[in-house]
């Protein structure tokens, strides 16, 4: 989920997170904003709803891109400024159920993929190395946005979709008008994920560590331990949100997809320097372990609740965006921030487009 290089650095400023009670937050955006570089260009409100008012989307697609045949949730009109929102582990596009008819009223395109692995994405051809690594997952968007004729969009992610969006926007500012970034900088770099944690906050990693050993590859072949993992995951990151069996079961169905144990356990291990990564990706990952700044129009969200952040002030990732900017923290949130805030999580696509 959060690179670790980024939380040892936060550690070390020995900064602790403040939460602040859910009842504190407001519709307003500047009930969210902890700093913003510049003024820009007066954005719409976005109307509170509660979360969990919608369920369902009711326009599912596919469409061949790249090495895979991608399944995506899209509303809003045809035409409208595009929002391509990315899901992280152990999630799935339902973490947007809520946020996309917000933007769709906003009068934004909407575009939710499945990330490989997931759902009804899957890959076309039997021989391609299910590799989980950050260039793989990010050039899978380009592509998407190529077989859609998207030149460019705002992304918005959070865990495995905001390092994919950062990755994209690092590496293909041309194609990024604005980005929100759920903790911020999480490109990864191999080297530095060697060094040790103190020792709570590897006890939070405790998943990653466990996809390392066979057991854990074993546990994510297996349907009811994967599920149940899964499932434990959700409590454990997310304290205060109240979702119910049925919110869980929805997105637990597209864990059922036949490379979903294979990409996960491969993402982590490679994270930790425990699998290689795909030949054809060295290019851009040599290009990423550079720490490239990230230069478009960002919003970093940083969730109060998050037990992976270990101060919610940013400035342990600040240094690099160098674009327009502005941090903001949401109060008593966990780590899945658009389907526990779906209102927070919309305005700050629509400011962020109008940084």
């Amino acid at each position: 989920m959060i690179n670790r290089r980024t939380f040892t650095k936060a550690v070390g400023l020995g900064m602790g997170a403040t939460a602040v009670s859910l009842g504190a937050a407001s519709n307003s955006p500047a009930a969210f904003a902890a700093g913003s570089d510049r003024p820009g260009r007066p954005a719409p409100v976005v109307p509170a709803i509660a979360p969990g008012t919608h369920t369902t989307f009711t326009d599912l697609k596919r469409v061949q891109a790249g090495v895979l045949d991608i399944g995506y949730a899209e509303a809003g009109p045809e035409h409208g400024p595009v929002v391509i929102c990315l899901h992280g582990w152990p999630y799935d596009i339902h973490s947007f159920v809520d946020v996309v008819p917000l933007l769709a009223d906003a009068g934004y395109r909407v575009i939710v993929p499945y990330l490989r692995g997931h759902g009804t994405t899957n890959f076309l051809s039997p021989t391609t190395v299910r590799t989980g690594q950050q260039a793989a997952i990010a050039l899978d968007i380009i592509a998407l946005m190529d077989a859609l004729k998207i030149h460019k969009a705002v992304l918005a992610g959070f865990d495995w979709g905001s390092r994919a969006a950062g990755t994209i926007a690092a590496l293909w500012p041309e194609r990024v008008k604005a980005l929100v970034a759920v903790s911020g900088y999480l490109i990864v770099n191999i080297p530095s994920q060697q060094n040790p944690l103190p020792p709570k906050a590897e006890h939070t990693w405790w998943y990653q560590y466990y996809f390392a050993t066979d057991r854990g590859r074993v546990a994510m072949e297996t349907k009811q331990y994967r599920h149940d993992l899964c499932r434990l995951v959700w409590d454990e990151v997310s304290p205060t949100w109240k979702f119910d069996d049925a919110t869980f079961e929805r997105t637990a169905a597209a864990f059922e997809n036949p490379d979903y144990a294979a990409i996960v356990i491969h993402n982590y291990r490679w994270r930790l320097g425990l699998a290689d990564g795909e030949r054809c990706y060295d290019r851009y990952e040599q290009l990423l372990a550079a720490r490239p700044a990230v230069t478009v129009p960002t919003i970093a969200l940083d969730p109060a609740l998050d037990p992976f952040l270990p101060t919610t002030d940013g400035t342990g990732y600040r240094k690099f965006f160098t674009g327009r900017y502005e941090h903001r923290v949401l109060p008593g949130i966990g780590h899945n921030a658009p389907q526990e805030a779906p209102t927070a999580f919309a305005q700050a696509v629509v400011d962020a487009d109008h940084l």
